[in-house]
């Protein structure tokens, strides 16, 4: 597999390698992790790789003490990160619970593998793309990014450390075991590096301030909701300000209350200060042509051979158009209501039964009663026998 060849400079990599830099670059300073294929991978490149710069990789005694100890490490002022697969990932489910309640900033991968259960431990598979935004209670949002090349790992790692700090909230990764866990040649070019924002803390005072009259505990609301959409700052444990951390519900000072008022608007605040901000979630790789009515639509592992389909099909004569999403929840519907114009049929390549395909399809529909026009005929390329997705698939899919 070759990423790009625009340099001569390329390396033979995987995924693994491209995620543990990508989270270096990105400032993190915390990993713990449980063995799990095919995470592991990330788990051994972070313990070998984050104390050369002065972080702390830990390998836990289980999943659940992982994610654990990346929130309580959060709490501690660190740059946190986890990674797993899908049985872990529904250990996980109880704490990404948690995070969001605390609204803890924190990076989650997903190696997925082929389930249900233990499933096929080698085997890649896309079957978590519903469980990652459903699979906590409450129905509250969940930032997942999915990349689609090795050097898309290194990039989206580094955007979801970014985002998990403007949103103080989990992001999640998700990945494969291809991508994880397969080489390929890539251009050192297309590491494309991207701004991490700084954590926003809670003021304190000046060195040398004296003044009896500061109170951090009335300067300061922990859990400060207004306005509803606003992401309060953060504070650690052992400063200056009072801290409580629950996972129930809670007023501004992090007391647990019953008051409809207060919960209502906690709540709002936590479905909020996402949703009213989801077109800064949003990325694609978008390839058009404005007279295609056809639309190939795929994400992750799988986007490779849509891609190739597309080109396949363009030296054909084939008008299409290519999206591939690196944006998976909450749904891209900018993006995608951009892509779904004025197209007559729409073929979805993806590792399960039709996960993602339903969004697109239920978006469509509501797109086409919105314009007045027909709903597009939607196509899914589907695999669950452990083997890839072929651009001749997807091509037969998109030309009847």
């Amino acid at each position: 597999m070759t990423e790009q060849q625009d340099s001569p400079v390329r390396e033979y990599v995987d995924g693994a390698t491209a995620i543990a830099r990508g989270a270096i670059d990105a400032g993190c300073t915390f990993f713990a992790g449980y063995p799990i294929t095919p995470a592991t991978p990330i788990l051994l490149h972070m313990v070998r790789e984050l104390p050369k710069v002065g972080g702390i990789a830990i390998e836990a005694e289980d999943e659940i003490a992982a994610i654990s100890m990346c929130i309580g490490a959060t709490f501690g002022g660190a740059r946190a990160m986890t990674a797993t697969s899908g049985p872990g990932i529904s250990l996980y489910s109880e704490n990404i619970g948690l995070a969001i309640m605390a609204e803890v900033p924190l990076v989650i991968v997903d190696a997925q593998r082929m389930g249900p259960a233990t499933g096929g431990a080698t085997t890649g598979a896309q079957g978590d793309i519903q469980f990652l935004r459903w699979g906590t209670s409450g129905g509250y949002p969940l930032i997942v990014l999915a990349p689609s090349s090795v050097a898309e790992c290194y990039t989206l790692t580094m955007r979801a450390f970014d985002l998990a700090e403007r949103f103080r909230a989990p992001v999640i990764l998700a990945t494969d075991k291809e991508m994880v866990m397969s080489r390929a040649t890539v251009d050192v070019n297309a590491y494309r590096r991207v701004p991490v924002r700084e954590r926003r803390l809670a003021p304190v005072p000046p060195p040398g301030y004296r003044d009896p009259r500061w109170r951090p505990e009335e300067t300061f609301l922990p859990w400060d909701f207004d306005p509803v959409d606003a992401v309060p700052p953060m504070t650690y444990y052992g400063g200056p300000h009072i801290l409580r951390v629950t996972t129930s519900s809670h007023d501004e000072h992090g007391f647990l209350t019953k008051d409809p008022a207060k919960v209502g608007r906690l709540n709002e605040h936590l479905w909020r200060k996402i949703m009213d901000h989801r077109e800064e979630t949003e990325f694609a790789r978008y390839d058009p042509d404005e007279e295609a009515e056809v639309l190939l639509v795929s994400y992750g592992t799988p986007a490779r051979a849509m891609r190739a389909a597309a080109r396949a099909l363009r030296a054909d004569g084939v008008r299409v158009s290519a999206l591939t999403l690196h944006t998976l929840w909450p749904v891209p519907e900018g993006i995608l209501s951009l892509a779904l114009r004025g197209m007559r049929r729409v073929v979805v390549a993806e590792l399960n039964m039709g996960l993602y395909a339903r969004e697109i399809e239920r978006l469509a529909y509501r797109w086409a009663a919105r314009e007045g026009a027909p709903p597009p005929d939607i196509r899914g390329v589907f695999r669950i026998d452990g083997e890839q997705i072929s651009p001749q698939q997807i091509i037969e899919a998109a030309v009847p």
